[in-house]
C-alpha cells in the first residue's frame, strides 16, 4: 500500500494540472511486470509518453469518481468483468468509437456501450489430482455433485473472478440453476475458502483437495517459470475445459476503458487500438501466459501446453448485468 501510494503521488507529480499533448495518464490495476513491455513499445512507436499510477481495481475507480472532471485519468486498465462493469456503473469511463476496437475485439468480449473492450482472456477451469481421481469433474455443474464432497477447493464469493463466474452461470441457465450450484459448491468444499488461484493449485499438490478451480495463466505461468508449490509437482495436477459439449470454457478477462473525463482522448483510442494490434496480443499471451482476444493471434508454448478448447462466447456485457445477482445468491449459500 506504502509503494502505491507512494507511486501514485510521484506520478501525479509528474503528470501536473496541464495537459500535454504527448502524454497519456493511464490508471492501472494489472501488476504484472511483463507489461512494462507493451508500455515502451507503445512508447516508441508513437512519442506518446506514459505516466503511470498503479492501485487496487476499486481504489483506483473511487479515486476517478472523487476527482470527478478533474482526473487527470485517460484510460483504466483493471482486471476482470465485475471491474469492469463496476467502473461503468460508476460513470469513470466513456463510450469510445473506433472501427479498430470495434473490428478486432469479438463483440461478446466488449460492453454493448463501447466502454470497455477485452484485451487478453483465462479460462476460469477445474484442476484435479491426476493420482486421486480418474473421473474428474467435466462440467462446471459436476463440481455440485456429491460424489465430489469434500474434495473442492476453490476462492471466496468475494473474488471477482469467482462471482463473474456464478453470473455467467446466471446468464446461460438462470437464477435457480445457478443457486443450486453454488450450494452444491459449498457442500463439496474441502476447506473453508482461502487464498488466491496459485494456492487453489497448491491445495492439490498438498492433499488437502483433489479438485481446484483457477484461471489458467496461473497454471501456465507454472510451466514457463518456477513458482513455489506447483511447478515441480505440475505433472500430478490435469485439467479439465467445462462445458465442451455446450456453452463451452467461461472466460475471464482483462481489459479496459476511456477515462470520463481523459484530457488526451485521442491519445486514450490510440493505446487502446494498440493493445488489440498483433505485436500486443501476442505480448499478453508470451508476456503474462493470458489468451489474445484477437483470432488468429500466435498463443505462448506455455498456454499451447493446455491444448484446444472452446471458450463460452456468452456476451460478457450481459453476464455484467448479472454480478449483483451472483453475489446475492454466495451470500444466501453460505459461500463464504
Amino acid at each position: 500500500m506504502q509503494r502505491t501510494a507512494l507511486l501514485a503521488a510521484l506520478t501525479l507529480s509528474a503528470i501536473g494540472s496541464t495537459a500535454v499533448a504527448d502524454e497519456l495518464n493511464l490508471y492501472s490495476s494489472r501488476h504484472y511486470d511483463t507489461d512494462e513491455r507493451l508500455y515502451s513499445d507503445f512508447e516508441e512507436q508513437t512519442g506518446i509518453t506514459i505516466n503511470r499510477i498503479e492501485g487496487n481495481a476499486d481504489e483506483l475507480i473511487a479515486r476517478m469518481e472523487a476527482e470527478g472532471a478533474n482526473s487527470p485519468a485517460d484510460v483504466l486498465l483493471t482486471v476482470d468483468t465485475s471491474r469492469l462493469e463496476r467502473a461503468k456503473n460508476a460513470g469513470v469511463l466513456q463510450a469510445t468509437d473506433s472501427d479498430v476496437l470495434e473490428d478486432r475485439i469479438p463483440a461478446s468480449l466488449q460492453d454493448s456501450d463501447n466502454q470497455w473492450f477485452g484485451f487478453s482472456q483465462r479460462g476460469r477451469i477445474i484442476f484435479y489430482d491426476k493420482n486421486e481421481l480418474t473421473d474428474p469433474p467435466q462440467t462446471y455443474a459436476d463440481l455440485a455433485d456429491p460424489k465430489y464432497k469434500g474434495l473442492v477447493c476453490i476462492r471466496s464469493s468475494s473474488n471477482t473472478y469467482n462471482q463473474t463466474l456464478l453470473a455467467s452461470i446466471i446468464t446461460n441457465q438462470g437464477a435457480e440453476a445457478a443457486r443450486e450450484w453454488a450450494a452444491g459448491v459449498v457442500e463439496n468444499m474441502a476447506r473453508d475458502p482461502q487464498g488466491g488461484d496459485t494456492d487453489q493449485l497448491r491445495g492439490i499438490v498438498s492433499g488437502e483437495c483433489d479438485i481446484a478451480v483457477s484461471n489458467t495463466y496461473y497454471f501456465a505461468r507454472a510451466i514457463r517459470t518456477d513458482v513455489e508449490g506447483v511447478s515441480d509437482s505440475r505433472d500430478m495436477i490435469g485439467w479439465v475445459f467445462p462445458n465442451q459439449d455446450t456453452t463451452g470454457a467461461h472466460m475471464n478477462l482483462s481489459g479496459g476503458g476511456v477515462a470520463a473525463h481523459a484530457p488526451h482522448p485521442e491519445n486514450a483510442v490510440k493505446f487502446l487500438e494498440y493493445l488489440t494490434s498483433d505485436s500486443a496480443q501476442v505480448y499478453f499471451s508470451g508476456g503474462n501466459d493470458e489468451y489474445p482476444v484477437v483470432p488468429g493471434v500466435e498463443i505462448s508454448d506455455s498456454v499451447k501446453e493446455l491444448g484446444e478448447f472452446k471458450a463460452d462466447e456468452v456476451s460478457l456485457s450481459d453476464v455484467a448485468k448479472n454480478i449483483p445477482e451472483a453475489q446475492k445468491i454466495f451470500n444466501e449459500v453460505g459461500w463464504k
